[in-house]
């Protein structure tokens, strides 16, 4: 990992660890006895029952409350960027390395396309403002360009099949 990365959670573990020593147990929320580690159990379903298992309760609360992770995500914005790059590169963005022509894969880009709206409908509401609109532009930009190449594609097959008869 890079060093700043490895900074910042470190500096985000020990906020986290401040908060959680600053605030009272609540009702709702009481701490597991026995853990002095703010640990509790969490149940996971499987085939033959339910295994129990201990989750800290910092990691369980970050991730649990999508308002306080108003902050946009460095490494959600660079995996919408490495689809994104993909789909680009499928849809002719990309020379092919061997013929030097554009590389034009329609199924291929529209699979991650299917992927980008499966992550934008899976994380619906747990995102940040500036996550949420680069997912919206990205997939805008992304289906409107899908369009006018299938749209291309389909226009020149057909020139082709005309040409043949």
């Amino acid at each position: 990992m890079r060093q700043e990365v490895v900074e910042q959670e470190k500096r985000e573990e020990e906020a986290a660890s401040k908060k959680a020593a600053a605030a009272p147990p609540s009702k709702s929320q009481p701490k597991a006895a026995g853990n002095a580690q703010g640990a509790s159990q969490v149940s996971a379903p499987t085939q033959s029952g339910l295994i129990t298992a201990p989750v800290a309760t910092e990691q369980f609360a970050a991730t649990a409350d999508p308002a306080e992770s108003a902050e946009s995500s460095r490494a959600f914005q660079m995996l919408v960027d490495f689809l994104t790059r993909n789909a680009a590169a499928m849809l002719g963005g990309m020379a092919d390395p061997r013929t030097g022509q554009p590389f034009v894969d329609l199924e291929g880009a529209r699979e991650v396309i299917d992927m980008l709206d499966a992550l934008r409908e899976k994380t619906r509401g747990n995102l940040s403002k500036a996550d949420d609109d680069l997912l919206i532009e990205v997939l805008g930009s992304l289906k409107l360009t899908f369009m006018e190449i299938s749209k291309a594609a389909t226009e020149t097959m057909t020139k082709k099949a005309g040409q043949k008869k």
